[in-house]
């Protein structure tokens, strides 16, 4: 691994990490972008029943790598988990682009979503372990910034590319795999109890005398030795509360995220707008999105987490009950699609930076898996619906009042995590 300076050190995890939230941004938008044009032409077998099928089974390969691969950078460290996994996903995204029918495309999308999935756990983990003390908001929230700016950029694609869909997925995987050496070359191995000590390293961070070249070997020797750590920690007293608490809140916080992204152009085209307007609102979403995870990251390191995620997610349930209702004016529908994107999506980023505070570093990974992995199942729920919705011709404007709906069970579960956890006699407050 590379030795670098302190400066180094603590920007290229920063930006590498940012850039592997981009990919899981394309991810989150591609399928949204390309499913009206799938069932307009019924290209490969689509209609909206194989729509919805895509949607799902590409969530449940997210989920479970989220679930099952993303504990093992506790184990094994983030660098190596993040570079197998963007591979992965860049490989079988560029097979989708060669899909021949439904099932061969939907099976493509498990595939690639079993490498994604684990990636956005890693690498907030990663980041967590190189955050200040008190400043988990902001390093969670301006990490998940490059997840939306990745849905941004994917949606303003799609405009100009669309309906061109086999050329989003090519330029998506293509992403990824220019992504791979900068992973490989510029980011160094990430462990929690690795103090700069053991990496021969003084306390200042620069490189001790004679102890540069066993710095990547003390930090990789430290992955091998790890204490095991797995899902069944969280069951050991005091976690399983904290844990019921942000499972559910994570379930809903990702199926309004997913649900609105695969599903919010169709939404639009069925209370009468045109698709193009569908698929502006979409890029509209995703901008409000990074705006609010700004504000969101610094008034929950300043006012505390678990306020600031209650307010976000009630606020969310109002503005989605809103766009239940036909707005004729282009400025204000844009402007009422903004707001809900900054609330709606910093949301679930507030609930990951919360389990980064409430959970040791040891289980950082896994906790923050177990977040993502349970919150996929909320994935796969809100297309499903959704996607059930538009077949009935009924989803404008019930599918509003069902995200409207997660939104409230999402403030009712979070009032049962406690503002701190006391593990091993050591208290853990959620805001520092």
């Amino acid at each position: 691994m590379p030795t670098m300076s302190s400066a180094r050190r603590s920007q290229w995890p920063v930006w590498l990490c940012w850039l592997a939230m981009v990919l899981d941004g394309f991810d989150l938008v591609v399928l949204g972008t390309v499913i009206p044009t799938l069932i307009k032409t019924g290209e490969l077998g689509f209609d909206a029943v194989g729509a919805t099928f895509a949607a799902t089974i590409s969530l449940v390969g997210v989920g479970l790598g989220a679930l099952f691969i993303a504990p093992l950078s506790d184990k094994f460290g983030r660098r190596k988990l993040l570079i197998a996994c963007v591979a992965g996903f860049s490989l079988f995204t560029i097979g989708i682009a060669f899909a021949p029918n439904v099932a061969v495309f939907s099976l493509l999308r498990l595939l690639a979503g079993l490498g994604l999935g684990a990636c956005l756990p890693a690498a907030l983990a990663y980041m967590n372990d190189y955050a200040p003390a008190g400043s988990a908001g902001k390093s969670t929230t301006r990490t998940m910034t490059g997840y939306h700016v990745g849905a941004v950029a994917t949606a303003l694609l799609a405009i100009f590319i669309v309906p061109d869909w086999r050329l989003m997925f090519i330029i998506g995987g293509v992403a990824g795999l220019v992504l791979l050496p900068f992973l490989w070359a510029k980011l160094p191995e990430s462990l929690p109890e690795a103090a700069p000590a053991e990496a021969g390293e003084s306390k200042t961070g620069e490189p001790k005398a004679g102890g540069t070249a066993k710095a990547a070997t003390a930090v990789e020797h430290s992955a091998g030795t790890k204490a095991k750590t797995g899902f069944r920690d969280l069951l050991q007293k005091p976690y399983p509360l904290v844990a019921v608490g942000i499972g559910i809140a994570s379930f809903m916080g990702l199926l309004l995220v997913y649900g609105l992204n695969t599903w919010l152009p169709q939404l639009m085209a069925a209370a009468g707008y045109p698709v193009s307007t569908g698929l502006t609102l979409l890029l509209v979403l995703n901008v409000g999105a990074v705006a609010g995870l700004f504000v969101a990251g610094i008034l929950a390191d300043k006012h505390g987490t678990k306020k600031i995620v209650l307010l976000w997610f009630g606020l969310s349930a109002v503005l989605l009950a809103i766009l239940s209702v036909k707005i004729q004016n282009e400025f204000l529908l844009n402007a009422a699609v903004f707001v809900t994107g900054v609330f709606v999506f910093s949301s679930q980023v507030l609930v990951y930076a919360w389990v980064s505070q409430l959970f040791p570093a040891r289980l950082r990974g896994t906790a923050l898996g177990f977040a993502a992995g349970v919150g996929r199942l909320g994935a796969i729920v809100g297309p499903a619906v959704t996607g059930t919705l538009v077949a009935a011709n009924i989803a404008y404007p019930a599918g509003f009042y069902v995200f409207a709906a997660a939104g409230l069970l999402a403030v009712a579960a979070l009032f049962l995590v406690p503002h701190e956890v006391k593990a091993d006699d050591t208290s853990v407050p959620s805001r520092h």
